[in-house]
């Protein structure tokens, strides 16, 4: 978590104060992208460092950092990397017999079981703030949300399967629980890799092909 904490700064700004219409500029030029093209791009990358801390925190440790708009900092520009994400003042959500709980340390949400830890990490990332944002994605492009949301099912796939070899349980049980929580498993295909980690189908597409100079992901469902 202390790597995650954010000092704050001229460069940074707060996500409840994005402005959706500079970053998405500021995509397309850093890819030399269509205003469509750059729109899936940037919200595949917004979405996916977004989302990582909280799906790797319950996944690793049952903590589930807050990522809500008003404890995000943001930081993007042209050059690598396009964005960086950080939080401020941040509240972790952690179940009621987690030994952190007896250290009194500050900004604990204490919840009683999985489900509930589950429903704040939903309430938190998506309610509060990717489902508002995509919806101001959309109002700039014209992409739809299965499109989008596409993006958020394989970083939260991707995002484990690099961390596979330090999460304990079944990866794909995993994946699947947390996917279904963000309305996200019906938009990739997973299955178990030999050696670890996920081998993943995206259902969706990110874009990326209609750049000038084209790619496409391993994950894709364009061949």
């Amino acid at each position: 978590m202390p790597d995650l904490v954010g000092a704050g700064g001229p460069e940074w700004r707060p996500a409840a104060e994005l402005d959706v219409a500079d970053l998405l500029d500021t995509a397309a030029r850093r890819w030399s992208a269509q205003p469509h093209a750059a729109a899936a791009l940037a919200w595949k990358c917004y979405s996916y460092w977004c989302a990582l801390p909280a799906v790797l925190g319950f996944a690793a440790s049952r903590r589930v950092p807050l990522m809500t708009p008003d404890h995000v900092l943001v930081r993007y520009s042209e050059p690598r990397p396009f964005l960086t994400l950080a939080l401020r003042a941040p509240v972790t959500a952690v179940l009621a017999d987690d030994p952190i709980v007896a250290t009194d340390a500050p900004g604990l949400l204490i919840v009683e079981n999985e489900d509930e830890l589950l429903g704040v990490l939903r309430r938190s990332l998506v309610d509060a703030h990717l489902d508002p944002l995509l919806e101001e994605f959309r109002k700039r492009a014209r992409l739809g949300r299965r499109t989008l949301w596409g993006s958020v099912g394989s970083g939260v796939a991707y995002g484990l399967s690099r961390a596979a070899d330090s999460l304990p349980g079944p990866l794909l049980d995993t994946a699947h629980r947390l996917l279904r929580v963000l309305d996200a498993d019906d938009l990739v295909d997973l299955s178990p890799r030999d050696g670890g980690g996920l081998n993943i189908q995206r259902k969706t597409c990110c874009l990326a092909f209609t750049l000038p100079t084209p790619k496409v992901c391993t994950t894709c469902c364009i061949r």
